[in-house]
């Protein structure tokens, strides 16, 4: 098959790295394009999709808004694929304005956020709430596949120790983590508001990421907590926390939580839609949405427990080649289901008195 992706966003997060795992997958047996708006790189950290694909993986920069839709038409007319994956709003958007024979489909990173996505042929749900909120009279196929990891080799001591060091924690220190995007939803100052209020001993919280909140979160965090920023090998961090956290007001999915788990570190989330779901499949704490006091008493519970061995998580079932396989059935089958539609013969209209009447 020749596939192509189109993600218009900037940055490496979540979103993306889903992405790029996908055209990394799907390059070692299908023909794999991938449409990037020109700044793709973020401007605070300088990171990229592009940073993190396989050399087959081909890629078209597309102009940020002027033109935008005219060159993602020039990019499908040139590739001729046979499906178009959208990821996120504005790709769908455009997607939805192109003229292509393809199969058109886009994946649910958040929710139906915009009447494009009833305009695709196929819709990926990664979490069942997803497929909820579907509208009935939908004219495509919606199907739920499970969000893609990539499991993470086991770190050595020395790099553990040497990533603590970094967080300013010792060997007896008790550390937390956060990984994700800076921004309201993600919920960080309810976390250092019960990190404050938590008053835990020899405890350090560090949060790993970017995004138009830090300053404002930084302003919430006392002496004990850490801002590293972007880290491209965050996933080595994951394993160095004793504890992760994720504390949305709003997640769709939670990918953080299904690397967390693979790390094997213990997870507190809150219960939004995406992580209720998770843990209830996988061991953690969860906790109620935007409640402070709450999450106080988890992380406090949690020091408590400190010397417990975390629960171990099996969370190969979103291991990628399994995600890929399912994925690129998923394509196969809308395929089939328009190529039968387009066919299937014409039915002449008729009048209500039977007889044939002019389309």
């Amino acid at each position: 098959m020749r596939i192509a992706h189109v993600i218009l966003s900037s940055g490496f997060a979540g979103s993306e790295r889903s992405t790029a795992e996908s055209c990394n997958a799907q390059c070692q047996e299908h023909d794999v394009l991938l449409v990037l708006r020109k700044q793709h790189r973020q401007e605070s950290t300088g990171a990229s999709i592009v940073d993190y694909l396989d050399a087959r993986v081909r890629v078209v920069e597309i102009p940020t808004r002027l033109f935008a839709k005219h060159f993602l038409q020039v990019a499908l007319d040139a590739f001729q694929a046979d499906v178009v994956h959208a990821h996120l709003r504005r790709s769908t958007r455009l997607l939805s304005r192109c003229k292509t024979n393809a199969v058109k489909v886009s994946m649910l990173h958040l929710g139906i956020n915009g009447p494009q996505f009833l305009q695709m042929d196929g819709l990926i749900c990664i979490s069942p709430w997803q497929l909820k909120t579907i509208p009935q009279d939908y004219a495509g196929d919606a199907r739920m596949i499970r969000n893609s990891l990539v499991p993470h080799p086991q770190i050595d001591a020395a790099r553990r120790n040497a990533l603590r060091q970094e967080m300013g924690a010792g060997p007896d220190t008790f550390l937390i983590g956060g990984v994700g995007r800076l921004g309201r939803s993600k919920g960080w100052d309810i976390l250092l508001r019960a990190f404050t209020k938590a008053e835990l001993p020899n405890t350090r919280l560090t949060l790993i990421g970017e995004g138009s909140e830090r300053k404002k979160l930084q302003r919430l965090a006392g002496p004990a907590v850490q801002f590293l920023g972007f880290r491209s090998e965050v996933k080595d961090y994951y394993q160095a926390f004793d504890l992760f956290v994720c504390p949305s007001r709003t997640e769709p999915m939670g990918r953080v939580i299904l690397e967390a788990l693979d790390a094997g570190v213990p997870v507190i989330a809150s219960d939004a839609d995406g992580p209720k779901e998770i843990l209830a499949e996988y061991p953690g704490v969860l906790v109620p949405v935007e409640n402070i006091d709450a999450l106080k008493q988890a992380l406090r519970l949690s020091w408590e427990r400190r010397i417990e061995p975390a629960t171990p998580a099996d969370v190969s079932a979103h291991y990628l080649d399994a995600v890929s396989g399912d994925m690129t059935q998923f394509y196969r089958d809308l395929s089939l289901r328009k190529r039968s539609e387009v066919s299937a013969p014409r039915v002449m209209p008729t009048n209500r008195l039977g007889h044939f009447q002019d389309a």
